[in-house]
């Protein structure tokens, strides 16, 4: 009888597994149309971009620039950084929490990269070597962003941190060059020297500390300030304890 039930549960248990298996291919959902994904974006954009950007995606004056060409690379970036839309098209796009799910930042990316201009790179920060990638980010980065991506203050605007910034956006922002950044085409920066420079921003993100105090890897100069303040306390109680006068 217990045999006969371990071979009932048995066969029981492959039914449900090729019944799964055949469940998963039919409720597999087939690769979106380009053509219908972009048309969905015109949808979105019309609701939630037009009366900045324009309905022809020219711009308009004092309110957008101009979408033509701008390309899947600069929707993509500042959709999923939360940077577009913004309330006040004077102010500098900072990063936030996206306005739009997964799902309408792809229609729109498509519906504005139809329209030409640079992809969406694809970068490997897996491929990419560390060392290599911290020599790029010195001489190309670290002038705005510091050493370590913790970003900074330049003149007309706040260079962000880049510690939320995925290997896509870190490509992207490189090719596009948003707000202040420069870009930096194929030729300055390869796919392989982009995959090394992701791979030294994801190393940042979580440096190795050993030999010293990390005070947050709020930078050098911060940190010399705060060594500076520190040993000045230091030096003010050493004073004080000399100094003190004897009692009576």
């Amino acid at each position: 009888m217990r045999r006969a039930l371990l071979v009932l549960a048995a066969a029981c248990g492959l039914m449900a597994t090729v019944s799964a298996a055949a469940g998963g291919q039919q409720s597999a959902k087939p690769a979106a149309n380009p053509a219908a994904l972009a048309n969905r974006g015109r949808t979105l954009f019309a609701q939630g971009c037009a009366s900045c950007h324009g309905t022809d995606l020219r711009g308009r004056k004092g309110l957008g620039p101009s979408l033509r060409g701008a390309g899947a690379a600069a929707a993509d970036f500042y959709l999923s950084t939360g940077r577009m839309p913004i309330d006040n098209p004077t102010d500098e796009p900072e990063r936030t929490d996206p306005a739009y799910p997964r799902a309408d930042i792809d229609a729109l990316v498509a519906y504005v990269g139809s329209f030409g201009g640079p992809a969406i790179p694809r970068v490997d920060a897996a491929r990419g070597d560390v060392g290599r990638g911290r020599e790029q980010f010195t001489e190309r980065c670290a002038g705005c962003h510091q050493v370590l991506a913790r970003g900074g203050i330049v003149t007309g605007g706040s260079v962000p941190a880049l510690d939320k910034s995925t290997a896509t956006q870190i490509g992207e922002a490189v090719r596009v060059g948003p707000y202040l950044m420069p870009k930096f085409s194929a030729a300055q920066l390869d796919p392989h020297r982009l995959a090394d420079l992701a791979a030294y921003v994801n190393y940042a993100k979580h440096p190795d500390d050993r030999g010293g105090w990390a005070i947050c890897h709020i930078g050098p100069i911060p940190e010399g300030m705060v060594a500076w303040l520190l040993a000045g306390l230091v030096l003010l109680g050493v004073a004080r304890l000399i100094g003190e006068r004897a009692p009576r």
